[in-house]
């Protein structure tokens, strides 16, 4: 029986030689394809394809934000194949309702086998992924530092952070002062610089 799945991709090159991928095998059908992710959500509603295949970037969250509201549709599953596989992404991923996570490095027979684990209903990440979202690895700072560079990373002030974390100014001060002396940086620039090189944010 043939998996009906359909394609999201922004970059047109990329979209059209994943789909040629694809359809290349006589267990899965192409049924659609899109290089908006809206209009990825607007066919997965309308069409409900077995599984929605969302190639990115890895980094961008708007991305991962539609890419949870295809998951829920009923009948629906969602894989997305990823360029760089950044730790909070990958957290959020593994924690939510998607249901697997590749590199878009993989050979392609283990996007087929992904294709298929998450259209019979199991989860679908790659070893190292799933240690990503589980752990901090090499990482040298707390989840709680994490979360603090991560908005430091949006360009959110010290009175934002401290809002959207229930703390105070100081106390962020404090955390950005222990992730300078942690990662070795010399200011908090350098340590986003740092955690960007070690994907760590």
């Amino acid at each position: 029986m043939s998996v009906d799945v359909m394609v999201y991709d922004g970059l047109a090159l990329s979209r059209y030689a994943l789909t040629a991928l694809l359809e290349g095998r006589p267990d899965i059908s192409v049924v659609g394809s899109a290089d908006n992710i809206y209009a990825a959500l607007e066919f997965a509603e309308l069409n409900r394809p077995d599984v929605v295949i969302v190639s990115f970037d890895g980094r961008d969250e708007e991305t991962v934000d539609v890419a949870e509201k295809i998951a829920i549709l009923p009948d629906v599953r969602t894989l997305l194949v990823a360029t760089a596989c950044v730790r909070p992404v990958v957290r959020r991923v593994f924690g939510g309702g998607i249901d697997g996570m590749v590199r878009r490095s993989v050979p392609p027979q283990r996007l087929f086998e992904a294709v298929h684990l998450v259209h019979r209903g199991e989860r679908a990440f790659d070893a190292e992924l799933a240690v990503a979202a589980v752990s901090n690895g090499d990482c040298p700072l707390t989840p709680r530092q994490l979360s603090v560079l991560e908005h430091v990373d949006r360009g959110d002030t010290m009175e934002e952070i401290a809002a959207r974390l229930s703390l105070s100014e100081g106390t962020v001060r404090n955390y950005i002062s222990t992730i300078v002396a942690n990662t070795g940086a010399r200011n908090r620039i350098d340590a986003l610089r740092i955690a960007r090189k070690n994907e760590w944010i």
